[in-house]
């Protein structure tokens, strides 16, 4: 599977507004809110015994990795969807299968994420391009059968029925 196709992250024009205010206002006011709790922990003494300071520093960690999870997503964001002429199953579609060669037992989801896709409900599961399904899903073609390898360690095959962009 090519790289971009595991890199590149599907968002709506609304998620992506999102994600952007919320790595704004942690690089804004939030360094500034937990550089402030680290300060004032730090005044009252003794940081080994400290229980505010090693939560503001806590906090701090938590917010960095935010931090850093957030630039990577936009780096790697594409605002829009993909395309209807898309010949294969990426990110932000709809995807539906069929499980080991029984075309009746069906299943249809969307490969992405509900926040990544400013989607707090669908009526689909929703799975990662990162999950086992999900990433053998992804870059297959309409008809192509891929096989994962399920958490039980059960391989289990999967026919791409159809897949087309997430429109809510």
């Amino acid at each position: 599977m090519p790289e971009e196709q595991n890199s590149t992250v599907w968002l709506t024009q609304e998620a992506y507004d999102k994600l952007v205010a919320e790595l704004d206002h942690l690089k804004a006011e939030g360094r500034e809110d937990v550089s402030r709790k680290i300060a004032q922990a730090r005044e009252e003494g003794d940081l080994s015994e400290n229980g505010g300071y090693h939560a503001a520093r806590e906090e701090q960690g938590q917010m960095e990795a935010r931090i850093r999870q957030l630039e990577a997503m936009l780096r790697d964001a594409k605002v829009g969807e993909p395309s209807e002429k898309a010949k294969k199953v990426a990110p932000g579609m709809t995807v539906t299968i069929y499980y080991d060669g029984d075309e009746e037992d069906t299943d249809t989801f969307l490969l992405g994420s509900r926040e990544l896709m400013g989607v707090t409900e669908t009526e689909h599961e929703v799975f990662s391009p990162q999950s086992p399904l999900g990433a053998a899903v992804a870059g297959a073609k309409k008809g192509e059968t891929v096989s994962y390898t399920a958490p039980t360690g059960a391989t289990i095959s999967v026919t791409i029925v159809d897949f087309e962009p997430y429109t809510g």
